[in-house]
């Protein structure tokens, strides 16, 4: 990684004063010189992987007293909602080490921490690259962001006794929900109830349906390595996975906002509002115990 931006951010309040922590660990836009050089795809193609703008249309998380972790580089160069290395041995000219797990349906997929397509099966590389270049990127990107975020849902969980990470993605406008045809604008996911209460997630899919959206839980996704590895109910510990349908709200061809951006970004802040007052009112009194 070289030292051309930043990693990753935080948009902090001025004081945290809800248990929320918002993440969005696929906005990241900044990509490193010398990994363009190494793709066969052009600048426009390589975004295609990217959950564009995502950061932006959750950007009134600090308003509302929540801290915001944003990720700068892109899902293409590094994925932080994988397990550590889950690593494709086709991608690399040296042999993997026995920790990395090479055998996920994410990385048959193409998909796994190093990325070896970007959607629509676009191949990212040439030929394979050194181990050493994966490691690196692990070691620069994915392994500080996933301290702040632990850091982050520590420190909230220990001033509000509970925690609640939302963690911001979007889809493809194409998405169905197999056997309805339905055509989600959002998705809520929770790992089929168990990354978090079955009543937060009942109550954020009320909330965007209240909001005029088409919204489903769980299919066709119920969260990633992200949503699975930090909710933790039974501790207070509560994570969704929050996917907005593209189509919403970019040119799914030129990548270009469309103009009700603007519009969507002002309800999912009505949104954010909505679900920190339902947290207050449903976990009481521990919800609002910031000192």
């Amino acid at each position: 990684m070289t030292n051309e931006f930043e990693p990753f951010e935080i948009r902090e309040p001025a004081v945290q004063t809800i248990p929320f922590v918002y993440n969005s660990p696929h906005s990241g836009r900044c990509y490193p010189s010398a990994f363009l050089d190494e793709s066969r795809l052009d600048g426009h193609a390589i975004r295609r992987s990217e959950d564009h703008y995502v950061d932006e249309l959750f950007s009134a998380a600090p308003s509302f007293g929540a801290p915001m972790l944003v990720a700068n580089f892109p899902r293409a160069y590094v994925d932080v909602n994988r397990e550590p290395y889950e690593l494709d041995p086709r991608m690399f000219s040296d042999p993997l080490p026995p920790y990395a797990n090479s055998n996920s349906a994410r990385v048959a997929g193409g998909l796994g921490t190093i990325p070896r397509i970007v959607a629509e099966n676009m191949e990212i590389y040439e030929g394979r690259m050194p181990l050493a270049s994966a490691m690196e990127r692990i070691e620069t990107c994915y392994k500080p962001y996933h301290a702040c975020l632990r850091k982050l849902i520590a420190r909230t969980h220990a001033r509000f006794g509970l925690g609640v990470l939302i963690d911001c993605h979007s889809m493809p406008g194409n998405i169905r929900v197999a056997g309805s045809g339905i055509k989600p604008d959002f998705i809520v996911g929770d790992r089929y109830g168990t990354s978090a209460s079955g009543e937060l997630s009942r109550a954020a899919l009320q909330f965007l349906e209240e909001l005029g959206f088409a919204a489903v839980r769980n299919k066709p996704y119920a969260g990633g390595f992200i949503t699975e590895h930090y909710g933790r109910p039974a501790r207070d510990l509560h994570a969704l996975q929050i996917e907005v349908n593209r189509s919403l709200y970019i040119d799914e061809l030129t990548l270009e906002k469309r103009p009700d951006f603007d519009a969507l970004a002002g309800s999912l802040a009505i949104f954010m509002g909505q679900m920190a007052d339902f947290v207050a009112d449903y976990f009481g009194d521990q919800a609002l115990a910031a000192e």
